[in-house]
């Protein structure tokens, strides 16, 4: 049957009204990123990383300390001293006494604490960044797989519900025959238990297109019971060679980058440790007011310069060298992974040849399954043929389609895989 751009404008627009408007795997992968948990939790991560740029950048700038409080005591300060040989007392100060003060200090040298500070804080950013990326490209390839178990499920219940179909006409052949007394009553029982087999398969397949769609929904954070309707429409397989293409992928994988960043993170984290046993120099200046009406300036405004050399510290020198070996460990397994990505690509790259040849052999198949059941029914029809060889040749017919329609989703996957693999998903 021909369909014109009439009938399938008529077609869209009477889905868009019902609501149930057909979605491409670009659009479902929009949705995904936008409304998927996972990646909710990892833009959020992405910020928070953010967030601690600037609270490292913050330890430049100057702070300001503001404090006051009261006091008072069981007795009165004074001094004790000896005039004309008699002990004597003088108050040096009340005994209910306030006291406030603001002092701005700001580090002037820390010998790169703070600036290594900085770029540890910058290339965990950076690493969390990677990582949306990569929690982003793992929800499109579930959100893939779930988009085409839909059409697998769809495509195996169009089988099932057509060899219900066949095997019913069949079972009207044996009845008429029966009818007749051309055949025995065993292949009347025979065809109908054939047709029952056949219907609850349909059943099943039934509640498999219903799982496949509560996945996909959970996935795009929808109503499990929601309507899906999909189109298929898939990107196109990337070109080159093995050798190309597993270049490719090692250019182009955020999860090479983050672990490069993070190993470089925990190398800066090391140094500003590290940095802190050297001389950290820090100036200050404020007023203090204490209250004291026997000084003769009870507010005052100071200056103050300081200079701290942690000489030696027993646990600090240990800190920076944990954080170093850390880092030789993510380091290794950046380079682990390198390993593992080209494998990805040469598994995905075979899946597309051998899922290519598949898809021809397996249509092929289906045209002859076609004939053969023909074949055999008007044998059987004409009296030439057992009701066994009917049977027969609908279960490969069956098989012949199955085996097409997992040939073609296999091969979808395998280019969705390959296109993961070289972090372009």
């Amino acid at each position: 049957m021909r369909i014109n751009k009439k009938s399938i404008g008529l077609l869209v627009l009477f889905f868009i009204k019902q609501g149930l408007a057909a979605e491409t795997l670009e659009q479902a992968f929009a949705e995904a990123v936008n409304k998927n948990q996972r990646i909710s939790a990892a833009k959020a991560n992405s910020q928070a990383a953010e967030q601690q740029i600037f609270a490292a950048q913050g330890q430049r700038m100057p702070q300001l300390n503001v404090s006051g409080g009261y006091t008072q005591l069981s007795e009165t300060p004074s001094a004790q001293t000896n005039v004309g040989g008699s002990p004597a007392l003088f108050p040096v100060n009340t005994a209910g006494s306030a006291n406030a003060q603001a002092i701005i200090s700001l580090p002037i040298f820390t010998s790169g604490r703070i600036s290594h500070s900085i770029e540890a804080a910058e290339a965990s950013a950076l690493a969390s960044q990677h990582d949306e990326t990569t929690t982003i490209l793992n929800i499109k390839l579930q959100v893939a797989n779930a988009f085409i178990a839909i059409f697998r499920a769809e495509k195996a219940l169009q089988v099932a519900q057509s060899h219900v179909v066949s095997l019913k006409a069949h079972a009207k052949d044996v009845r008429n025959f029966y009818d007749q007394g051309m055949v025995a009553r065993n292949d009347l029982l025979a065809a109908g238990v054939e047709l029952s087999n056949a219907e609850q398969q349909v059943l099943q397949q039934e509640n498999s297109v219903q799982m496949a769609q509560a996945n996909f929904n959970q996935l795009l954070n929808r109503d499990l019971t929601a309507n899906v309707e999909l189109i298929e429409q898939f990107p196109e397989i990337p070109q080159g060679d093995y050798a190309a293409l597993s270049q490719q992928a090692l250019l182009k994988r955020a999860e090479l980058s983050g672990l490069a960043e993070q190993a470089h993170a925990l190398e800066q984290q090391a140094a500003s440790v590290k940095a802190s046993l050297w001389p950290q120099v820090n100036v200050s200046g404020g007023y203090q007011y204490t209250q004291n009406k026997y000084q003769a300036y009870e507010g005052m405004w100071m200056a103050n310069a300081t200079v701290q050399w942690q000489i030696y510290d027993g646990s600090t020198a240990h800190r920076s060298d944990a954080l170093i070996r850390q880092a030789l460990a993510v380091s290794s397994q950046r380079n682990d992974l390198i390993s593992a990505i080209q494998l990805q690509v040469r598994q995905a790259w075979l899946a597309i040849q051998e899922t290519q040849k598949r898809v021809i052999v397996t249509q092929q198949a289906t045209g002859q399954a076609d004939e053969n059941l023909k074949v055999s029914t008007e044998r059987y029809q004409q009296g030439l043929a057992g009701h066994t060889e009917v049977l027969d040749a609908e279960s490969l017919r069956i098989r012949a389609y199955d085996n097409f329609n997992n040939a073609r989703y296999d091969a979808v996957m395998a280019n969705l895989n390959l296109r993961r693999a070289l972090g372009i998903l």
